[in-house]
């Protein structure tokens, strides 16, 4: 028997409904995605970055329910300025927000007090 050539809609059909675009919420971003050119001198290089999934003192602060919560909520907020603000009041966060500059800018070795 001779196969019959599908018309356009039923290959249509066939493929399925087009894939959708990445959305910045559940895809590759970028830091330009996120800073402006005038918050360049609050960027972070991406080395440094790095070294925050190396952090075991990180690790450690990002088993605790309750950070990983606020963290969430941070993420998920449309308004996150003020909320950071209200978070900034939470000691865990302050303990979060200090270590993670402790590991992108340790402090220099002349401020640290002998033990």
């Amino acid at each position: 028997e001779r196969c019959a050539p599908h018309s356009s809609q039923e290959r249509d059909r066939e493929k399925g409904p087009p894939a959708a675009p990445a959305s910045p919420a559940h895809g590759p971003w970028s830091v330009e995605d996120i800073l402006g050119e005038e918050d360049e001198q609050d960027r972070v290089p991406l080395q440094k970055l790095k070294l925050l999934g190396e952090s075991e003192e990180l690790r450690a602060l990002l088993l605790t329910p309750h950070l990983r919560q606020l963290l969430l909520t941070i993420d998920q907020a449309e308004d996150k300025s003020s909320l950071m603000r209200r978070f900034m009041q939470e000691p865990l966060f302050v303990e979060f927000a200090d270590c993670c500059l402790r590991v992108v800018e340790p402090p220099e070795k002349e401020n640290i007090l002998p033990e």
